[in-house]
């Protein structure tokens, strides 16, 4: 079972659809937006509320000192127990006019400064006393008017609301300097304004789900004439040259539509233009080809005749015998090389597999080549492992592969040692094949496998050729499933990889050597070219290493 990786599945799914991504920035923008706008309405409407309230506390305290003084003010108590009655009677009175839920509690505490022996009790609850903090106490002392204060008052049931303490001083009879304090809770308002900030809350997250659902429709909708454009283009890409987009209206998607048209029919006349062309070279080279091969086997019958009677001519007709000689066998291989390319590319190559071993096929090539390894005075290093590669392979096609690889190494290994490796997995078999001389540039490593190409058309060659070895090898490899890389470094050498499945029906797998893993020759691996490997020549049961049910095994 997949597992679902959701760090990567977010940041994919967001690259791949616009309308998310729209949808996301749209809600960002306006989660910013209502955040910003919530800070300034719930400030205003909180200072709003709050002034308002404070401006009728301090008018109703206000109120309710003045009428608390005059009653002190004409109150005949004469002892202790009267003022304290008539105290009583004042906060009684006070807190029976603003009955309710905004009814304050009153306090009168008497002023610390006050020396008269006239002392009545202060009166106040213990929770009331600790609100009136003692920067309160000290205005109110001053005896210069009213002083509020902002505080946090505790209900019975333990619950915190804010409040306001308003503070003014008195007269008591006899009693002196007292202070008087009218404490009220916000209570209401505060749940006024939490029921406002709830609404806002729910409105905002509201506008937020409709704003990125609208966008995320709008630009999904907008989207679907692009989306059918691409799905066309991919179409398009596949092969399918007569895919078309729908266009309608006169919009600008309609104009995209309009513009992919125009494109997708330009290019598919351009490619018809091309494949006609192409279908006439290749027509042309298979058709010259086949003429070509009738007089050539005349005047390869009259080469042989002329060849074989060689010893009787007198040297100019001799030498005149050898060159026309070597020129036919090079012109029939022309040929052939041109014939093969006409079938790949007529798409009527065969392939004929059957069970071979690598090492003996390898073996077999350089012992055929070994004369022009010997000409050309280069030693071929042969390195297989020690355990037969054993594949199904088409024979005659991985034969010309290994042959155009080593003769091309030969010809450009400036008479330094040509090393060939072999290797095989689970799920192919490997062969490279490596030089040390001049090397290849990455323009010529990227441009080898094609058709007619010379690196260097000045350079001299020892066999001659077409320029068609590599293309056709590269041909070769692809028809038998398999692959063929080229390495190449100036003045360091070069190597070609070649890498084949071991069954012809069996996924390739990763290749068991590494292009640029040279081995370095040494005398002890050396290997005539006139001769082959001892290892090659052993016999070997092909059968045994791929099991006698005929199914490839791991080396």
């Amino acid at each position: 079972m997949i597992g679902f990786n959701q760090s990567t599945w977010v940041p994919k799914r967001l690259r791949r659809s616009l309308a998310l991504r729209m949808a996301i920035i749209m809600l960002v923008a306006t989660l910013v937006i209502l955040f910003a706008v919530g800070i300034y309405a719930s400030t205003a409407i909180k200072n709003g509320i709050f002034q308002e309230r404070l401006n009728q506390v301090l008018e109703e305290a206000a109120t309710q000192a003045r009428a608390a003084q005059n009653r002190f003010d004409q109150a005949p108590a004469s002892t202790v127990e009267q003022v304290q009655s008539l105290a009583q009677d004042v906060v009684t009175s006070i807190s029976t006019l603003t009955s309710g839920s905004s009814a304050p509690a009153v306090l009168i505490l008497r002023n610390p400064s006050e020396t008269s022996s006239f002392v009545i009790n202060e009166i106040a609850t213990q929770n009331m006393r600790e609100v009136i903090t003692s920067q309160l106490r000290q205005a109110v002392q001053q005896k210069t008017g009213q002083h509020w204060q902002s505080i946090e008052i505790t209900d019975a049931q333990g619950k915190r609301h804010p409040g306001i303490a308003v503070g003014t001083a008195v007269s008591l009879p006899l009693a002196g300097a007292h202070e008087l304090y009218l404490v009220y809770s916000l209570a209401d308002e505060q749940a006024a304004i939490n029921l406002v900030m709830g609404v806002l809350g729910g409105g905002g997250l509201a506008v937020l789900v409709l704003v990125a659902g609208m966008t995320w429709v709008v630009v999904y909708s907008v989207l679907v004439p692009v989306r059918r454009t691409v799905r066309t283009a991919e179409r398009l890409a596949a092969g399918d040259l007569n895919a078309r987009v729908l266009s309608q209206g006169q919009d600008e998607t309609a104009q995209l539509a309009d513009s992919f048209n125009k494109m997708a029919n330009s290019l598919q006349s351009k490619i018809d233009t091309l494949g006609q062309m192409s279908r006439l070279q290749q027509r042309f080279v298979s058709d010259v080809s086949h003429e070509l091969r009738t007089p050539l086997t005349t005047m390869r019958i009259a080469d042989d005749v002329i060849y074989d009677a060689r010893e009787v001519l007198d040297p100019a007709a001799l030498r005149s015998a050898e060159l026309l000689h070597d020129q036919i066998e090079r012109f029939d291989a022309m040929l052939a090389d041109l014939l093969e390319i006409s079938r790949i590319d007529s798409g009527s190559a065969r392939l004929d597999f059957e069970i071979v071993d690598l090492n003996k096929l390898v073996a077999q090539v350089v012992e055929d080549n070994a004369t022009l390894a010997e000409k050309v005075g280069c030693r071929v290093i042969f390195n297989p492992p020690k355990y037969p590669c054993a594949a199904e392979l088409d024979t005659r096609r991985v034969t010309r592969i290994v042959r155009n690889l080593l003769v091309n190494a030969i010809e450009h290994s400036e008479g330094n040692p040509v090393i060939i490796t072999t290797d095989s997995s689970e799920t192919a078999v490997a062969l490279r094949v490596s030089d040390h001389g001049v090397g290849m540039s990455p323009e010529v490593t990227s441009r080898v496998f094609d058709r007619f190409y010379r690196a260097d058309p000045a350079r001299a060659r020892t066999t001659g050729g077409t320029g068609l070895g590599l293309a056709i090898s590269l041909e070769d490899a692809r028809l038998s499933g398999g692959t063929l890389q080229a390495w190449g470094k100036t003045g360091y050498g070069s190597s070609f990889l070649l890498t084949l499945p071991r069954r012809h029906d069996m996924e390739l797998g990763p290749s068991p050597l590494d292009i640029t893993d040279y081995v370095e020759p040494t005398l002890d691996s050396y290997v005539p070219p006139q001769s082959t490997p001892e290892k090659a020549n052993a016999p070997m049961n092909v059968t045994d290493d791929l099991g006698n049910n005929g199914e490839v095994q791991p080396c």
